[in-house]
Order: structure tokens, then sequence, then C-alpha cells
């Protein structure tokens, strides 16, 4: 795989991240010697030196090197890769991988309904997911968790709406992934939609922490949803 620069790492700079991670270095820094790590590894002091840096250049580690070892921390592009590792072993255990995202509904920017009531993308819509969308998205702020779980939707294999041209402008791409969304996921009068879809467009204004849902009806309505709602989306391979 290749890390956030550019830079190819392979299954043994993997095992030492994953190995560094174990150390607490996803909670911050963790302090770790060659030496210490290389018998961790079953490897040569030279080896386990080399693996740090090549994480390192492929920004998928920070290290702090001190006079009794170093402090590292695994960055977030690392605890993505691990992630990806994480999703790839439950494909091969579990039947059915499922990722799990919660947050809040609030209001969206209106770039939503403009964009999926283009033709070129409407029509991918019905063709490939079966439906002709609501005219606009259900937004949702993921809460801190769900950030960080997301990252495992990279293992799963996409419906893609292809991006198109006009005499105008070049749309890009979408990326469309089968979720179910349960409205009130704590209070006994929750209730569950089936046929939704995680839409991840590839050039938007929403950062990693805003999930956008669409589907065949007003999820608002469906739902009872409003500004500050608690939901849970559960996505899963199509």
């Amino acid at each position: 795989m290749h890390g956030a620069t550019g830079v190819s790492v392979g299954h043994a700079e993997l095992a030492t991240l994953k190995t560094l991670a174990l150390e607490h270095g996803l909670d911050g820094d963790a302090k770790i010697s060659c030496s210490a790590l290389a018998d961790r590894l079953d490897a040569s002091t030279q080896t386990a030196s080399r693996r740090l840096q090549r994480l390192e250049d492929a920004d998928l580690l920070d290290r702090e090197i001190v006079g009794d070892g170093q402090w590292v921390t695994v960055t977030d592009a690392g605890e993505r890769a691990l992630q990806r590792e994480y999703a790839d072993y439950r494909r091969i255990f579990e039947r059915e991988a499922t990722v799990e995202l919660r947050g809040a509904v609030t209001g969206g920017m209106g770039e939503g309904r403009h964009y999926i009531s283009l033709s070129g993308y409407m029509r991918q819509f019905e063709e490939k997911l079966g439906y002709e969308p609501f005219l606009g998205t259900l937004n949702v702020d993921l809460d801190e968790e769900s950030v960080r779980e997301r990252g495992r939707l990279s293992s799963f294999e996409p419906v893609t709406i292809e991006g198109w041209e006009d005499e105008d402008r070049t749309y890009g791409p979408a990326y469309c992934y089968p979720a179910s969304v349960v409205a009130r996921p704590d209070e006994d009068e929750s209730e569950r939609y089936e046929g939704a879809h995680v839409i991840t467009p590839e050039r938007t204004h929403h950062g990693d922490d805003q999930l956008e849902l669409i589907a065949p009806d007003k999820l608002r309505d469906e739902l009872a949803l409003d500004d500050g709602s608690i939901l849970t989306a559960h996505v899963t391979e199509q």
C-alpha cells in the first residue's frame, strides 16, 4: 500500500505499525527503543529501525528520537491503514461486515438537492441503485468514535456513480454504500428505514465528521427527524 506521501509500505511495515499501536501508539506518544521493538518483531535492530523510517516517510507514524529511545505516535493516516487491515480480516472471518456510524442530524448547505437533481447523476442512481432519490441529502454530524470507524468503509466495494461533464463543467464521481438507518437508537420507539445509501462525493466541502445519506423518500419525514435527532447508519457491502 501507499502512505499519505505516496511512499510504498509492505506487510512487514504494517505489522510493525500494529505492534506500535498495541503499545498504545494510538493514544498518543508511546516510548520504545529500536532494540525493544526488534525483540517484539523477532528481527534485527537495523531492520526495526528501517521499518520505522519507512513508516515515518509514508506519514503513517510520527516520532521524536531522544537519548534512550524514541517517542512514536501512529498518525491519522496510519490509523486508517490499520482500519483497512482490520476490515479485511473481518471480511475473512465474518459472513457480513457492517460499519455502524452514529451521529446527530444537522442542516445541510443545499448542495445535495442541486447535485442529485442533475440528469447525469439521476440517471445513474436509477440504473445502479434502483431508485430515484429524494432531492436532498440527510446530513449527520458523526460522533468521535464514528469518525474513526468511517475509515473502514475504504475496504468496502462501493456502487460507483461515474463522473460526467456538460458544456459548462466537469462533475466528479460519487460512491454509494447500502445502509439501514435507525432513528433514536437508544429509545423504545426507535424506527428503522431500509434501503438508504451513504453517499460520498469525491468533491465535497464536508469533512470526515459529516455523513450524507440518500434514499427514495425524505428521511426526515419517514423517521420524524429534527436537527439534533440521534440516528445510527448500519452500512454494509453491496
